[in-house]
């Protein structure tokens, strides 16, 4: 049973969509205007994670999300680099969608751009002006907030009973809670501004339109779900409720779903403070995209997340750690004999689907995939997992058309070291471990892991990290499953032999 927390009723509740079988979602895009900064792609990350567990648990997923290329911003930014609106926004649009892909963020259903859906916005403001909840002023058309009663319902923003067009009215697209007044639906054109005729003269559409008549136009009416940061309850998801529900009389959206802000070293993303990212900015540091999706995924969407530069330095060294182990559980001979693992797997699926299923869980669902690595792990430096690890490696696989972060490209190291790695191999054989010690250290020097296992050296990149339990030992013992650590090597978990 899949629960998910309500904005609208404040609760968590068993979700069902309105036709079997299919679950319809609009989740709100970016305005290109500019590069998405990592408070923006978490928000993204969260629709994605959101569509791929409806997916795993057998839903059809129609997910929407919307490009903004016509507002204040995007019209400011195109003026001051001197292009056209269309090549302003088409450059920003191509870096969001590389963005989504770096961060392994699957394509929705429908990307709908604002400029090519004016006839279906002019369409729904046409409705709300025959309906008398909407009349023009100086060739722009507002909405009237006095003629929907429901109106605060989302945002608990309740507009003074006088506050309507004698008290003015709004043409900026965003604003603050004490501004609940009248909003524009079709601003009229400004100088040089770009603009598209209507039937009260030239202008461009106000930001909240847009919403409502591409969710109507590719999802219905009433739609199950739709998503957006916390910073949009207010004014924007409130004005789509009022302006939609008013054009068509019915429920606009069943289940509304707003992930939390994200703050940066414990205090808000400011580029003055020096704590603004985009993901570029941190792929130039050299971080790993997927350890940047995994440190987003770290807290509960509805918790705010501190983002920190260790915090990603960390989430590379569990991703290390994961990507080793489902290498080595991938390198165990098919004929080979082990312990019987079903029980364990069984235990982490279960925890799994019960993260997912509870208000989208997905640290919970995540702790459930370290607890069986650090369960089976043991037992690989034992030489006790058998052909029995293919179920291993289905539940990661499993759980990966979640979570996003466990399939991986080994790497492939340059000549030099495949070099070094055959020549520590041949000073075994001849059993001059001296030799064999110098090129370990030097490897490790260059942030080369060496695994000596039963079918033979193994490699990778990086530190274990502090928590991986190991006693020291020299490439004077030969005995299988030493890992070079911190320029020693170590058994995983277990004394070896020789001392």
């Amino acid at each position: 049973m899949f629960r998910i927390h309500n904005t609208m009723t404040r609760r968590k509740e068993e979700f069902q969509p309105l036709h079997e079988g299919l679950v319809t979602l609009y989740s709100c895009g970016p305005t290109v205007y500019d590069f998405p900064h990592i408070g923006n792609l978490r928000t993204f990350l969260w629709s994605d994670l959101l569509v791929r567990a409806l997916r795993r648990r057998g839903f059809e997923v129609h997910n929407v999300m919307n490009v903004t290329d016509v507002d204040d911003k995007t019209i400011a930014g195109a003026e001051r680099e001197g292009m056209s609106l269309g090549e302003y926004t088409a450059k920003y649009a191509d870096y969001f969608f590389e963005d989504l892909e770096t961060l392994r963020i699957q394509p929705a259903w429908k990307y709908p751009r604002a400029t090519e859906h004016i006839g279906q916005m002019l369409d729904v403001i046409r409705t709300l002006v025959d309906k008398g909840h909407a009349y023009e002023q100086d060739g722009s058309v507002y909405f009237d907030i006095s003629s929907y009663p429901n109106y605060g319902r989302l945002s608990g923003v309740v507009p003074d009973e006088h506050t309507s067009r004698e008290f003015g009215r709004l043409d900026s697209d965003e604003y603050e809670l004490e501004d609940a007044r009248d909003f524009a639906l079709w601003k009229a054109a400004g100088p040089g501004e770009p603009s598209w005729d209507s039937p009260w003269g030239p202008g461009r559409p106000g930001w909240h339109i847009e919403c409502t008549a591409m969710a109507i136009e590719y999802l219905g009416e009433t739609i199950d779900m739709h998503l957006g940061g916390v910073d949009l309850v207010f004014p924007h998801h409130e004005n789509e409720i009022a302006q939609s529900e008013a054009a068509t009389g019915t429920q606009f959206v069943r289940f509304w779903i707003h992930p939390e802000h994200l703050i940066v070293e414990g205090e808000k993303m400011s580029k003055s403070k020096g704590n603004f990212y985009t993901l570029r900015d941190l792929l130039e540091r050299g971080y790993d995209p997927v350890a940047v999706r995994h440190l987003l995924m770290t807290a509960h969407y509805r918790k705010q997340l501190n983002f920190t530069l260790d915090g990603l330095e960390q989430s590379r060294q569990a991703l290390a750690r994961l990507w080793d182990f489902a290498d080595r559980v991938a390198e165990v001979p098919e004929d080979a004999e082990g312990v019987d693992l079903s029980a364990q797997v069984h235990a982490a699926l279960t925890k799994f689907d019960a993260g997912l299923d509870d208000d989208l869980n997905i640290p919970g669902a995540m702790a459930a995939v370290f607890e069986l690595v650090r369960g089976v792990n043991p037992l690989l430096s034992e030489a006790r997992v058998g052909a029995e690890g293919r179920q291993v490696l289905d539940f990661l696989a499993d759980a990966d058309t979640v979570l996003g972060i466990i399939d991986h490209e080994k790497g492939s190291v340059d000549a030099e070291v495949d070099a070094l790695m055959a020549e520590r191999e041949a000073a075994r054989g001849d059993k001059d471990w001296a030799r064999a010690d110098e090129i370990r250290d030097e490897l490790l020097a260059q942030g080369i892991v060496i695994e000596d296992t039963p079918t033979g050296p193994r490699w990778r990149r990086g530190e274990w990290g502090v928590s991986e339990p190991h006693v020291v030992r020299s490439d004077a013992c030969s005995h299988a499953s030493a890992v070079v650590v911190a320029g020693v090597q170590a058994t995983h978990g277990q004394e070896c032999p020789c001392h």
